[in-house]
């Protein structure tokens, strides 16, 4: 099948701790494929068909291992964008033993901070039907540009347009709360976390989380809340039809639910990109993020479509 859907943003190396700790203490570190946008190209892969990513890697060693692992996840190689000057971006994370992570990047001038505006033309957003895109290329320019550019120029082609603000405040020297309206005025659909919502100064209760994204101009809002399962609401205007929804989730056994907010992604999308109600998709994104957490790994975790859908068994909301 060809893809009808483009994924755009960071791919980087994540450095995992192998322990509880500050990095200062920490002496080994499990090299992986990580970034929240290319997270949620592969499970889109996985529940199939495989997306389009536009990306931005350097030619160097960890800009290889990144693209040969995309490549094994099935994803095209078509806007996977090698960069020759610029080396690609490294996160260091650090858990504490509560398991709460924080972030050291890299990302100085690296590859993903230079996406250009009109790398991807207009013939592929008419061909594409979904574009998604995050926050972390929102925090330097010109990828700020550039993926703002993008999003508006996939409304101009009827596109749904999915915006994850994932907010890294490692990365921000104020000006998050401006470009995160922006993002939102040109998106479709808004995924976020309480967290995300008060690094941009929204601050309530879930419901009142929920009015405050639809207030910025998407037509739907989704709010992830851990181990609350989600929620989300939908005005007139939105495709799938106005509804306001919760889902408590599904009991798995964790192994790690590192990539488990980009699982949900993919599977929302997905599940509404496949005609199903919002009801119906928020069961479903929330499946994708379940099965994902059973294994180790944002990417590497195996997830396929018959997993998910024997998960929702019947609570797809559409029945």
């Amino acid at each position: 099948m060809e893809p009808d859907v483009l994924v755009a943003g960071e791919c980087l190396v994540d450095f995992i701790p192998g322990r509880p700790g500050p990095l200062e203490t920490v002496e080994q570190f499990d090299r992986r494929a990580g970034g929240a946008p290319a997270n949620v190209a592969v499970r889109l892969a996985a529940l199939g068909p495989a997306p389009l990513l536009w990306t931005r890697l350097g030619t160097g060693p960890f800009g290889t291992y990144l693209a040969e692992t995309l490549d094994a996840h099935g994803i095209p190689e078509e806007f996977v964008v090698r960069d020759e000057t610029a080396k690609t971006t490294l996160a260091f994370v650090a858990h504490d033993e509560d398991a709460d992570r924080a972030f050291t990047f890299y990302r100085d001038g690296t590859a993903d901070t230079r996406f250009a505006t009109g790398e991807v033309p207009d013939r592929t957003l008419a061909d594409v039907s979904w574009v998604v895109f995050g926050g972390v290329c929102l925090a330097t320019e010109p990828a700020r540009s550039a993926m703002l550019d993008l999003a508006e120029r996939a409304q101009e082609h009827d596109c749904a347009v999915v915006f994850d603000p994932n907010a890294r405040p490692e990365l921000w020297d104020g000006g998050f709360p401006e470009a995160f309206a922006e993002a939102c005025l040109r998106s479709t659909v808004v995924k976020a976390t309480p967290e995300d919502l008060a690094a941009a100064g929204i601050h309530g209760t879930p419901g009142e989380l929920l009015d405050a994204l639809l207030d910025l101009g998407p037509t739907t809002a989704a709010l992830t809340l851990g181990d609350e399962g989600a929620m989300a609401t939908a005005t007139d205007d939105a495709p799938w039809g106005p509804a306001t929804v919760q889902h408590e989730g599904y009991v798995v056994d964790v192994v790690d639910a590192t990539g488990a907010g980009d699982a949900f992604l993919a599977g929302l999308v997905r599940g509404l990109a496949d005609g199903r109600n919002l009801d119906g998709a928020l069961a479903f994104a929330n499946a994708t993020a379940a099965v994902a957490t059973t294994s180790e790994g944002a990417m590497s975790a195996p997830i396929d479509r018959d997993r998910v859908e024997a998960l929702v068994d019947g609570d797809d909301g559409d029945e």
